[in-house]
């Protein structure tokens, strides 16, 4: 079936020196033939870009002084005809440009629709379509790497290879059920889907301990900071984001809200969570503030607690520690310039195995070892995204755990004597569901629903 040539402005809305409208389809470059004025767009070479004016058909008005590239298929990103209108950045002008081209024939893509062509084409697969997102979200250069390799089929391949050594298998087994005069048949069908099996098994389990890594490098380590009003909370944040984001004065209780801000530690992004103190207030405002803290406390994936050298430990202090005892957390002696009132053999009791970092936030000192420690914590040290494949999407961890249940049955028939052809049941169920990963016989509904979560220009 043809599909019909869609349109959307693929560069965000706002300001800027250029904007570009997007057209794919078998449309595409009649309909920006008719709009331009300069060459005939229809004649030009693919993959060249031309100068020219973009004229509204209603009124035959120049509407736009634009520069104009045409992509032929196949050699293109959804491998239909494609082409693309840079015009000026101001929000009037593209939208103006977009306008003209929808009144021309084309239809508004919907979210993700360019990137769902390229898969419904085959020139890419479902992983490779999920990493352009990921690419597109990536808050450092080591979630940028992660998902730069998986779009160009690093997971891909792998599992490709994983289905096609147990399709290799399957049709092995297959063959010999069908030619049961050997002797040593079923022995030699058992042994082979045993070791396969294995090998398999073995890749899925390497695939899913990246996960957790993985998952942190595409959604960032949720990292709450906490500790009494005017320990120094918000200059941590500050000193980390290395910008004042958060509002930091001298006045107790200042931050009334929760504030997210992404920060590059060690080339892992840290979702940083400047929370309102968790204390008890008669102040309306900050006591939804203070919920709103205690929620992020169970969410979170780290714990900076944050204590004031110049204060002796207080009861508030203690039951923070109780609150978070159970959970990752790195304890911060903040303002180490002041004069010394902190039991630090306390706080490093109560601290039990956690680190201790010592800081002095306004001489911006000790923030070089708060990022070891959180890199230590996590990742035993730097992370290696080098010659590993990380697994970061959620869908396919949950697909990859039912692949690694399969196989495990397998073998576990194999150990009680199960006939072979029932054992094969499960080693086809893992084919299946590693072909889920890639988008092999995947559901549509699933299709339309991954997209959808795409920009709408994308």
């Amino acid at each position: 079936m043809e599909m019909d040539t869609i349109t959307a402005i693929s560069t965000p809305m706002g300001e800027g020196a250029i904007a570009i409208v997007r057209l794919s389809g078998p449309e595409a470059v009649s309909i920006a033939a008719t709009l331009f004025q300069g060459k005939d767009l229809k004649e030009v070479d693919s993959h060249t870009m031309h100068y020219g004016k973009l004229i509204d058909r209603k009124t035959e008005e120049v509407a736009e002084e634009v520069m104009v590239s045409v992509m032929k298929a196949p050699k293109t990103f959804t491998r239909e005809d494609v082409v693309e209108i840079n015009c000026h950045g101001g929000l009037v002008s593209v939208n103006r440009v977009l306008e003209i081209v929808l009144e021309s024939g084309a239809r508004l893509a919907e979210p993700g629709e360019f990137t769902k062509r390229a898969f419904m084409n085959g020139r890419i697969d479902l992983s490779q379509a999920e990493a352009v997102m990921d690419l597109i979200r990536a808050k450092t250069d080591r979630a940028m790497s992660v998902a730069l390799k998986q779009m160009d089929g690093r997971l891909s391949n792998l599992i490709q290879e994983l289905r096609q050594k147990l399709l290799e298998t399957l049709a092995h087994v297959e063959v010999n059920i069908d030619y049961p005069e050997y002797d040593d048949v079923e022995e030699m069908s058992n042994e082979m889907m045993r070791e396969k099996t294995k090998e398999v098994l073995e890749e899925v389990e390497k695939l899913l301990a990246t996960a957790r890594q993985g998952k942190i490098l595409r959604e960032g380590l949720g990292t709450a900071i906490i500790g009494r009003p005017n320990v120094g909370k918000s200059s941590l944040m500050n000193a980390l984001v290395h910008e004042n984001k958060a509002i930091v004065t001298e006045v107790p209780g200042t931050t009334r809200d929760v504030i997210e801000e992404y920060v590059n530690v060690r080339g892992v992004p840290l979702r940083l969570i400047d929370t309102a103190g968790i204390r008890e207030t008669e102040d309306i405002v900050e006591r939804i503030g203070v919920e709103r803290s205690r929620q992020v406390l169970k969410e979170a994936d780290l714990i900076l607690l944050v204590l004031n050298y110049g204060d002796e430990l207080t009861e508030e202090d203690k039951k923070l520690f109780e609150a978070v005892e159970d959970l990752n957390i790195i304890v911060i002696v903040n303002k180490m310039d002041l004069e010394p009132k902190l039991d630090l053999d306390e706080v490093k009791r109560l601290a039990a195995d956690h680190p201790v970092i010592s800081t002095a936030l306004i001489r911006e000192e000790g923030i070089d070892q708060l990022e070891n420690a959180i890199a230590d914590t996590f990742f035993e040290g730097d992370l290696d995204t080098g010659d590993m494949t990380y697994v970061s999407n959620v869908r396919h961890v949950q697909l990859l755990k039912q692949a690694k249940q399969s196989l495990e049955d397998a073998q576990e028939g194999m150990e009680m004597g199960v006939p072979i052809d029932v054992v094969q049941i499960d080693v086809t169920r893992t084919w299946e569901l590693l072909g889920e990963i890639i988008g092999d016989a995947v559901h549509e509904s699933l299709i339309d629903q991954l997209f959808s979560q795409f920009c709408l220009g994308k």
